[in-house]
């Protein structure tokens, strides 16, 4: 089933908070196989002039999903996430990342289109803290395999 043209645009509500933790930063840190302690050590990162550990820039990988779940299970949207593969993701980071941050995602929908029997869904997930102060854009892009019109 094709995905439905008339989403371009749409905007779903803010997502649950999600509390970023020292631990969530270490765990990533070690799984990326990046051992600076400023995304380890709390004192090393103060003497860095920051205010607790500071999350890898690739860490915004994980806010991505605070919209995703959205998206997938709009039935109106029609994507059946079962065909579903990762086409594209980008970040523009508006301020660092810290441990002790709450943010909210707010994903809508960029783009719909027809490629190759597929469709391409492009969404940008704009994250905040949970008091409003903006921390980075999200841009995904999603290819749903065999399902455009005519497919």
């Amino acid at each position: 089933m094709p995905l439905d043209p008339s989403y371009v645009g749409h905007s779903y509500p803010p997502s649950r908070p999600f509390q970023v933790c020292r631990e969530k930063i270490r765990e990533f840190a070690t799984a990326i196989g990046d051992d600076n302690p400023v995304y380890l050590d709390p004192q090393a990162a103060r003497t860095l002039g920051h205010p607790d550990v500071l999350a890898p820039p690739t860490f915004l990988t994980v806010l991505s999903f605070l919209g995703d779940d959205t998206v997938i299970s709009d039935p109106g949207l029609g994507l059946d996430y079962s065909r579903v593969v990762h086409g594209e993701q980008r970040f523009l980071s508006h301020r660092p990342l810290y441990a002790g941050d709450t943010v909210v995602g707010v994903t809508s929908i960029d783009g719909i289109r027809a490629a190759g029997g597929n469709d391409i869904l492009s969404t940008r997930t704009e994250v905040s803290t949970v008091e409003g102060e903006p921390v980075a854009t999200l841009f995904a892009t999603l290819v749903a395999r065999g399902t455009a019109a005519g497919a």
